[in-house]
């Protein structure tokens, strides 16, 4: 057995996740801000086990970041996928025993580069299974992500369907871990609201709870502006508050990345502008997340043995500031939690779930049918507005054909030499437009389409097993 491996089960499990804001030639300081993140997580106390980094990008911050956290972090993997990586990275205490990437079937479009490069740098799940222990069931498998950014708001975000996709792509992944009796993990950036569709699908479809309402279960479902926190009619919150109680990670007051041209500037002379915690804080909100599920907790039948691991605390964390830059180190905050390890003999509750059905391979857990129902009526809207700009693309490809043709028959009488020149440059670069959006709304949205088609199908199916259980239930 592996020396690095503890000869007991350790008793607690400390875990941090921060999106480093660490985009190559785009993100400001970020060479020294990434230094100064590494100094921060190897000064963290408790030390952490495991570290979920998303937004690193470079394999240079990542090397950064491990020499510096090496004595508490030995073991690490730096994840590649798309054309440009996906910037995720696991950090821990323990051997990494497999690891892979899994990417998401449905990520952004091409057409979008280079203001949205969702699609190109090839997001998905960095997944890792860690043993902490001897026995054979001392195994943690680690997903670490960063969902589909929003963009827009939400009653109009072109992308929400994309990024619940990826949420139920995600969630398969912890409840297929769940199923082999192992802990999970689900860390990173979620570029979701609490309590929206993607997080009824983690956290139901999963088998794994938000470590934060777990702790807070009365915290914000969102900022002030958001419909969902709007309607609770709570007053806008401090920072302080947010940070404490909300789990704000990002849009905070405290964030100098989030602040206007003027603040900007004046730090960028070097004056160290000091914000009250209590200012009111009405944009803040929490995109990051934790969740953690327990593969005792899912076993075959209907009774379940009880989970042995509860939250203990969780906190907001890396909201200090450069030390010299007197910026903030991201434009996110981390989020931290700690879970113990209960004793096989101590009492306690059975998890929380919507509906349960025993369909003979575990305890399969629903979602209201109107939530499925609002998935595909979503994903059907989408798939409409998409087969639209397919035709439209190809439309494009087809008069572009025309206008290049045209251009060096016209080239036969030109005058001037300087006139054919144009009429040649206008022919080469309309066709080559021409092409490429041939390429996307001929292959591309095809593709695009049949994702669709596959998650339109498990939905379907997920809809109808839960209109079973309801219907079963009235019955009884």
């Amino acid at each position: 057995m592996d020396s690095s491996i503890p000869s007991e089960t350790p008793s607690t499990l400390n875990i941090f996740s921060l999106n480093c804001w660490g985009l190559k030639y785009i993100s400001k300081h970020r060479s020294a801000r990434l230094t100064e993140i590494g100094k921060r997580i190897a000064a963290l106390n408790p030390p952490p086990d495991i570290v979920g980094l998303q937004e690193c990008w470079t394999g240079a911050d990542y090397e950064s970041i491990r020499s510096l956290t090496s004595h508490i972090l030995p073991f690490g993997k730096f994840y590649y996928s798309g054309a440009f990586g996906g910037g995720l990275a696991i950090l821990s205490r323990w051997p990494v025993e497999e690891s892979n990437m899994v990417r998401y079937p449905l990520n952004g479009r091409p057409g979008a580069w280079p203001i949205r490069g969702d699609w190109f740098v090839g997001k998905g799940v960095a997944c890792a299974r860690i043993r902490y222990g001897r026995d054979a069931k001392d195994i943690v498998e680690v997903f670490c992500t960063h969902l589909h950014a929003p963009y827009e708001p939400e009653h109009r975000d072109s992308y929400l369907c994309h990024r619940t996709a990826q949420a139920w792509e995600i969630a398969r992944l912890m409840r297929h871990a769940t199923e082999r009796g192992h802990l999970v993990i689900g860390l990173g950036d979620f570029n979701m609201r609490p309590k929206s569709l993607a997080h009824q699908l983690i956290e139901t479809h999963g088998h794994v709870r938000d470590v934060w309402r777990e702790v807070h279960l009365d915290s914000s479902l969102g900022s002030t502006e958001d419909e969902l926190e709007r309607n609770r009619g709570r007053p806008v919150p401090s920072a302080d508050f947010n940070i404490t109680e909300n789990g704000a990670t990002c849009d905070s007051i405290l964030n100098t990345w989030r602040w206007n041209k003027d603040q900007q500037k004046r730090l960028d002379k070097g004056e160290d502008i000091l914000i009250s915690e209590s200012d009111l804080d009405p944009h803040a909100k929490r995109l990051d997340y934790i969740f953690f599920g327990s593969g005792e907790s899912t076993v075959a039948g209907n009774a379940a043995s009880q989970s042995p691991w509860r939250v203990k605390s969780t906190t907001v964390g890396m909201t200090e500031r450069h030390p010299t830059l007197h910026c903030s180190l991201s434009d996110h905050f981390s989020v931290a939690a700690t879970l113990t390890r209960l004793p096989s003999s101590s009492p306690s509750s059975p998890s929380k779930a919507s509906h349960r059905a025993d369909q003979g391979t575990g305890s399969v857990s629903f979602l209201p049918v109107e939530v499925y129902t609002d998935i595909l009526t979503i994903t059907s809207t989408y798939t409409a507005r998409e087969r639209k700009q397919g035709r439209l693309r190809l439309y494009h490809f087809l008069v572009q054909i025309g206008v290049s043709v045209g251009c060096l028959v016209a080239v036969w009488w030109s005058p001037h030499n300087y006139v054919a020149f144009i009429l040649m440059l206008v022919s080469t670069l309309g066709l080559s437009v021409g092409v490429v959006q041939g390429l996307m709304g001929g292959i591309f949205n095809l593709w695009e389409e049949r994702g669709l088609r596959e998650f339109k199908w498990e939905i379907e199916r997920a809809k109808e097993a839960a209109k079973a259980v309801e219907t079963s239930e009235k019955e009884i």
